[in-house]
């Protein structure tokens, strides 16, 4: 995350370790600790090899790469600039007086109006959430669609894997009074809750961190979101407890995948209501009919 003095993203210093046990890092140009598959993997802004050096003979750990690259090659070669879901305006930190200047300071707290900008200021970290991968944007104009047209059809909300949090944030700013929001990644959780203070979302959104794979929480919302890969999707959709919610935004995928998918689908009770887009990946809006 940033913090001074520190305001954007430019070189990433990466150093994965063999173990998890590598001891608390407290240093200032520590972006965070990336654990995944009994891994860490160190973010810095700067070349760190002599803190490295120091972890290993503290700690026995092995360094099994190290990377310097620019912070457009971890997005992809994508420049993380302010982008627009009317009525959002999402900018990242280091743009928030591009946020002011297009919003004039003021922000519609309660009931949807599209003649207003509603900002989101944005840490993207690195995390996935930025909002420049095609199945985010989707995500978040379908929840901005919905919320426009008809916004007191959804009160309460589940974001699976939220990432940097801006699908709970888009939701929040749009009246969605209640959301959970889950991630395993620590790291991303910690992005997440420090996106919703930056926010002033803390009221309406809670982030948690969670093992989906080993459990799933509790699924009775007006919207469940789950922008996610194949293998998880298809392990959700055979369990009847992920079948609660009323509505459903599900993405993740690209066309050579949804026969898989559809073809799991329990559709006894749900209607596809919609179906949509972007470059090779699809979203589908779902309806649960045994609980409408």
């Amino acid at each position: 995350m940033l913090k001074p003095p520190y305001t954007r993203y430019d070189q990433l210093h990466v150093y994965n370790f063999d173990t998890i046990d590598i001891g608390p890092i407290d240093d200032p140009d520590l972006i965070g600790t990336w654990i995944e598959d009994e891994t860490a993997i160190l973010f810095f802004h700067k070349d760190k090899r002599k803190l490295v050096k120091r972890i290993c003979t503290q700690s026995g750990a092995t360094v099994l790469y190290e990377a310097k690259l620019n912070y457009q090659d971890w997005e992809a070669g994508l420049d993380i600039t302010s982008f627009s879901v009317p009525p959002l305006v999402v900018s990242p930190l280091w743009e928030e007086h591009l946020l002011e200047e297009q919003t004039h300071g003021k922000e519609k707290k309660t009931e949807v109006n599209n003649a207003k900008q509603i900002p989101i200021r944005l840490d993207p970290s690195v995390i996935f959430g930025s909002g420049f991968h095609p199945t985010t944007r989707l995500c978040l104009q379908t929840i901005a669609d919905i919320m426009c047209s008809n916004a007191s059809s959804i009160k309460t909300m589940v974001d699976l894997g939220t990432g940097t949090g801006l699908l709970s944030l888009g939701a929040a700013k749009l009246g969605v009074g209640q959301i959970r929001s889950y991630d395993n990644n620590p790291f991303a959780c910690s992005v997440a809750k420090r996106n919703v203070e930056l926010n002033k979302c803390e009221d309406r959104i809670n982030v948690l961190e969670a093992d989906l794979r080993a459990a799933l929480p509790d699924t009775r919302v007006d919207l469940l979101v789950a922008n996610l890969y194949k293998g998880l999707l298809l392990d959700f959709f055979s369990n009847p407890d992920f079948w609660n919610a009323k509505y459903y935004i599900i993405s993740g995928f690209i066309p050579s995948m949804e026969k898989d998918l559809l073809a799991a689908l329990p559709m006894k009770n749900l209607k596809l209501l919609e179906r949509r887009k972007s470059d090779t990946w699809r979203l589908w809006l779902l309806g649960n009919s045994s609980v409408l």
